[in-house]
């Protein structure tokens, strides 16, 4: 079958016609279209969502993934980490043994454990009583309790070199962040495989002119990839400014998003604890942010209107993410691929979202 579009995003370029699909795969691309209308992209990937639409994933059941799942499709992802902060060790491991392969919503693609191995000068919302120092038993007891991807740790920490070392060998990906490193102790990290760093700026070391901490020392290096919550109230517009203008083409948007995003205001919960969100802007009883109600499609508008292009906002969304958990299943338009595809309008809106060839959401 055919999309009926005019173009679709192809390796970063905007290939005019229209896209085929068969048996739920990317058959053709660049076909003749008369009458074609909107552009494919690929699904957008999303390495941290705490909760949707009502729902905290810390403590949900199938039914609670297929519910977050369904509301995530009608934001355009179509791939997600369920993301997991601080908690208790059990806590922990109900977590990881309650994350359902698939839900039948987006593709959950593992598990984003944002920490506990964190920095307690840098915590954030993350409750100080069960942050951990490295510990490479308790780490094994988490991996081997549910389908973890993707580690935010503290790379300062003593005893955080190996487990870099241990995450790296069993093909984890690694991320820098709730951190109080200095550039050496970045650059160490870094020099030792890991490629990324979450919500860059965010419960970080200030970057200062001859302390340029994590945050300086990522921007800095063209190797290392930077997350970042793109809602206009973890980042001020200038700095966002300043993050894409210094590495446009490895800043990967994420949304961090909590149960309360895509609903009013009120109170949730995130990970456990009570969260009020006030005029969109979810925080913890100290004021600390605690998450988002971002989405991802806003996430992207805000980028081009940063002043990326139409296509850069797309890969930031896409293939960057993508990269960044070194998977070649998601995040790309290709030939053989699976059709895990949105529709957008010039202006980015979402017209139509499909998984695996199959419509989802239909505007």
């Amino acid at each position: 079958m055919r999309l009926g579009v005019e173009a679709a995003v192809i390796d970063g370029r905007l290939v005019r016609g229209d896209v085929e699909l068969a048996e739920g795969r990317v058959a053709d691309y660049g076909l003749t279209s008369a009458n074609g209308r909107g552009i494919a992209v690929p699904g957008f990937v999303d390495l941290q969502v705490n909760g949707f639409a009502g729902v905290d994933l810390f403590d949900a059941d199938t039914e609670g993934y297929r519910r977050a799942g369904e509301a995530l499709l009608e934001t355009g992802v179509t791939a997600f980490l369920p993301t997991f902060i601080t908690a208790s060790e059990p806590q922990l491991l109900a977590a990881l043994r309650g994350v359902p392969a698939e839900a039948g919503g987006p593709r959950i693609l593992g598990v984003h454990l944002e920490g506990p191995f964190l920095s307690p000068l840098r915590l954030g919302i993350h409750p100080a009583g069960t942050r951990r120092d490295p510990d490479e038993e308790l780490l094994e007891s988490l991996l081997s309790a549910g389908p973890v991807r993707l580690i935010t740790l503290a790379p300062e920490l003593p005893g955080a070199d190996a487990l870099i070392e241990i995450l790296l060998r069993r093909e984890i990906v690694v991320s820098c962040g709730h951190s109080d490193a200095t550039a050496d102790e970045a650059n160490a990290a870094f020099d030792a495989g890991v490629r990324t760093v979450t919500h860059l700026f965010n419960a970080m070391r200030p970057f200062r002119h001859r302390d340029p901490g994590i945050a300086g020392t990522a921007l800095a290096r063209d190797d290392v990839f930077v997350q970042v919550i793109l809602d206009g109230v973890h980042l001020a517009p200038e700095t966002a400014s300043v993050v894409w203008r210094a590495a446009a083409g490895r800043v990967a948007l994420v949304t961090d998003a909590m149960a309360g995003a895509g609903l009013t205001d009120g109170s949730y919960r995130l990970g456990g604890l009570e969260i009020a969100i006030r005029d969109g802007v979810a925080r913890g009883p100290s004021g600390a942010l605690a998450g988002s109600t971002l989405t991802m499609i806003e996430a992207v508008r805000n980028l081009h209107t940063l002043g990326a292009s139409f296509e850069q906002a797309i890969l930031a969304a896409t293939e960057v993410p993508a990269l960044i958990l070194r998977d070649p299943t998601v995040g790309r338009l290709e030939v053989g691929r699976a059709a895990d595809i949105v529709v957008l309008t010039e202006d980015l809106e979402i017209e139509r979202v499909l998984v695996d060839g199959r419509e989802r959401v239909v505007s």
